[in-house]
């Protein structure tokens, strides 16, 4: 047989279209596996014959899905009266005794030509709704003969196929669904994740804030959070935190964790005493079930005279902060004492204080950062943090974001869970003397 490719010249009746449109559904054309080569194994072992064939009918070519004992390389070809082209119409097998001397197939090319072929049965292809795809085919180059129970196993073998192609269209669809539905969890993440975090960070005079949300899973809803608001007197709060869990009771919590902070600070800002506020709040919540938990750190910033802020910081558990000194030095905010939030029967929280002068740069972060593994899988670890920001000496809010985000992206697969970044910083003042023009 010659590989042959030809193009349909006369117009498809609304049957034939339907055909054709079941092919395509169970997309198996042009695609070669091996999938099926045990099925032409089985035909021609059957029939003791040297060809054995599985095929689609496409429009005007017969695709040949898997084949036994025709030209290496064959994968079309063009269908000739009475062989395929005739047994696809069948709703049973069909039988070619003698393909030179029966008038169906006289007229065929594979008859007179390469392979020269003689004896020919098929059994369709067929769908549970009577669309008939293809054949599954035995060929000899000797007339002969085929039993009932030949034509009855070449048919099972055709039910094999149906049947393989349903599983196959089975997965098909059930991948797609499992994306669709993966693609709407991520968009549902992606939206309810924004609504956890404030949609801008506010202007605070004569200071530079930025934040920032890595997520590690598209569509896992983390429990990372931070935020930066006002008090009445003139000072301003900030918080960042990480709750238990992931998904939609992570939410919950920190739904509740951030309205309580928010309102604990209202009533009393005092660091320790917002952390506590939010302990009882916790427990009171989840009790009886349970245990719910966070780390967080808060802090207050108080204008100071110089320009810079005082900031007074309390932990709960949480990774203490980072700063980043004007000359590019680099320490830590150490809050000892922090514990966890909502699980210790009578946890304890203590503050710390701390100046951020012009220049100075406050970064905090969840441990989705320093527990990343490095390239030989290490742990990041606040040590590994320390060193790369002072190697990398940023400056500035926006700049001290964009290095610790460049980490996260440097690091990629080692950063398994999401990571929330606040940054403030204190401008430097611009100490130049205009010049004055003469006039």
């Amino acid at each position: 047989m010659d590989t042959a490719h030809a193009t349909a010249t006369a117009p498809r009746g609304a049957g034939e279209r339907r055909r054709t449109a079941a092919v395509d559904r169970y997309r198996t054309l042009d695609v070669h596996d091996g999938a099926f080569d045990r099925i032409t194994a089985l035909a021609a072992r059957i029939f003791d014959a040297p060809i054995a064939t599985v095929a689609f009918a496409d429009g005007d070519r017969l695709w040949l899905k898997a084949a036994r004992g025709v030209s290496a390389g064959l994968t079309e070809v063009t269908p000739g009266p009475g062989l395929c082209a005739a047994a696809v119409l069948q709703d049973t097998s069909y039988l070619v005794r003698d393909a030179l001397t029966d008038p169906r197939t006289s007229g065929n090319p594979f008859v007179h030509g390469d392979p020269g072929v003689r004896f020919f049965a098929a059994a369709p292809i067929t769908t549970a709704d009577g669309h008939r795809l293809g054949t599954v085919n035995v060929a000899d180059t000797r007339p002969r003969d085929a039993t009932d129970e030949q034509l009855t196993a070449l048919t099972d073998l055709a039910s094999l196929v149906m049947d393989q192609l349903e599983v196959r269209l089975g997965a098909y669809r059930t991948v797609a669904a499992e994306r669709e539905l993966r693609s709407r969890a991520e968009s549902l993440a992606r939206t309810l994740q924004r609504t956890l975090l404030p949609p801008a960070l506010p202007t605070v005079p004569g200071l530079d804030s930025a934040a920032a949300y890595h997520t590690a899973s598209a569509d896992q809803i983390g429990g990372d959070f931070y935020d930066l608001f006002p008090l009445d007197d003139g000072r301003w709060a900030f918080f960042l935190g990480d709750v238990c869990g992931k998904g939609a009771e992570a939410a919950a919590l920190t739904s509740l964790t951030r309205y309580t902070l928010r309102a604990a600070a209202i009533y009393d800002p005092d660091p320790r005493a917002v952390l506590a506020n939010l302990d009882a709040v916790l427990k009171g919540e989840y009790q009886g079930g349970e245990p719910r938990f966070c780390t967080v750190v808060f802090g207050v910033l108080e204008p100071a005279e110089d320009g810079g802020f005082t900031v007074t910081l309390a932990s709960g558990g949480h990774p203490p902060a980072v700063i980043v000194r004007a000359d590019g030095t680099v320490e830590t905010a150490p809050t000892p004492g922090g514990q966890l939030i909502g699980i210790l029967p009578a946890p304890r929280f203590a503050s710390t204080r701390t100046r951020l002068a012009p220049g100075d740069a406050l970064l905090l972060y969840t441990d989705g950062l320093t527990e990343a593994r490095t390239r030989i899988r290490a742990m990041l670890g606040e040590d590994g943090l320390t060193a790369y920001l002072t190697a990398v000496a940023p400056q500035g809010a926006d700049d001290v974001l964009a290095a610790v985000r460049k980490l996260l992206e440097d690091l990629g697969r080692g950063v398994t869970d999401d990571t929330a970044l606040l940054a403030l910083s204190v401008p430097t003042r611009d100490t130049t003397v205009p010049v004055q023009e003469n006039r």
